[in-house]
């Protein structure tokens, strides 16, 4: 599996966005990455007015199209309050829990381009001071941000240039490791963007045609629920997104396959399209899972939500410990970048 092409390229595109701030309403650097990594490429891109990306790659049939996605905006928070204590209160951007970001160093970014650097701690953390530290609920009330510069009170923190609605975002923490794993916050779903721009980069330089003009959509809004669900060509028939595939109890998705998703909380996706995905991977020796995800929604069933007469599917890379301390690994990306490759090489279902 390790022979794979380009698998280490890939790793290292991935560990370059994740290492990009980016949480959702402040992607524009990340955006910026992967459209300078397409230009040079001599792909055709454009933004759309919300600030995400689509590329596009002409195919044999112009009157039907396809259009693949994966997002770029990540989980974060924003400044809630400015508190009298010379900390900072946080409001989270995207669903997840206080507890996944309890000592997890951060940045803050001001609207005049400054960075500050702090940790987002519990107010209550000392246990010599708090005898029932450790039992003190995980909420925006006793979590806050401890800024790495000499702050007493609120007025000391704006004389820096911080202010209720600057951005948050956390240290990614990533590792590469020798045996193959990842290890990351923001792999959702910066994993799946290393894998579609490399999938673009060998589309193009093994100098293939698409059977369908294909468009792929760099969106920058899924953690809030609508980055897929507009600037979707008329022409467009089938719609795939690429997004981490869910693990826990119950669940089939591993870190070693592509998972590829029959229901979500949306509901069941395109049972054609599903079964033609299937079909690739058994075809193409490509190891897969198939998967229920009790709590999700993708950018895939924000189209179908907001009225696209579409065909949609969800696969993506198995990710331990979603929303949180995650992990996959490399054969996880290689197995879900083999099935994008074959998939778009592909006859469209009959529908």
């Amino acid at each position: 599996m390790s022979t794979y092409p380009n698998i280490q390229e890939t790793k290292e595109i991935i560990k370059q966005l994740v290492s990009i701030p980016s949480p959702t309403g402040f992607t524009a650097s990340a955006i910026q990455f992967a459209e300078d990594f397409l230009q040079k490429l001599h792909v055709e891109t454009k933004r759309n007015r919300k600030g995400g990306l689509i590329a596009t790659l002409p195919g044999e049939n112009n009157d039907e199209h396809r259009m693949l996605t994966a997002h770029v905006d990540t989980l974060g928070a924003m400044v809630k309050e400015v508190k009298s204590n010379g900390r900072l209160r946080l409001d989270l951007i995207g669903g997840f829990r206080y507890n996944s970001i309890e000592g997890e160093y951060c940045e803050i970014h001001t609207s005049t381009g400054k960075v500050y650097t702090g940790t987002i701690l519990m107010r209550q953390t000392s246990v010599h001071v708090y005898k029932d530290a450790g039992k003190a609920e995980r909420n925006q009330e006793n979590m806050e941000v401890r800024i790495d510069a000499e702050v007493h009170h609120a007025e000391d923190i704006r004389a820096l240039g911080i202010e209720v609605g600057d951005f948050v975002s956390f240290d990614p923490r990533v590792q590469l490791t020798e045996n193959g794993f990842i290890k990351s916050r923001h792999l959702d779903d910066k994993a799946s963007v290393g894998i579609l721009l490399q999938l673009i980069k060998r589309l193009k330089e093994e100098n293939i045609t698409l059977p369908y003009t294909t468009h792929f959509l760099i969106s920058n809004n899924e953690e809030i629920g609508y980055g897929g669900n507009s600037n979707i060509p008329p022409e467009t028939v089938e719609y795939l997104a690429v997004d981490m595939g869910a693990m826990g109890d119950g669940q089939s998705t591993d870190e070693y396959t592509v998972s590829i998703c029959v229901k979500d909380a949306s509901g069941p996706y395109h049972y054609g399209l599903r079964k033609r995905l299937v079909e690739l991977a058994e075809k193409n020796n490509i190891e897969y899972k198939l998967d229920i995800y009790p709590y999700y929604g993708s950018d895939a069933s924000a189209a179908i939500k907001s009225g696209h007469d579409i065909v949609h599917g969800l696969i993506g890379p198995g990710i331990d410990s979603s929303h949180a301390f995650e992990r996959t690994h490399e054969k996880s990306l290689i197995n879900t970048e083999k099935l994008v490759y074959h998939y778009v090489l592909s006859e469209m279902i009959s529908y």
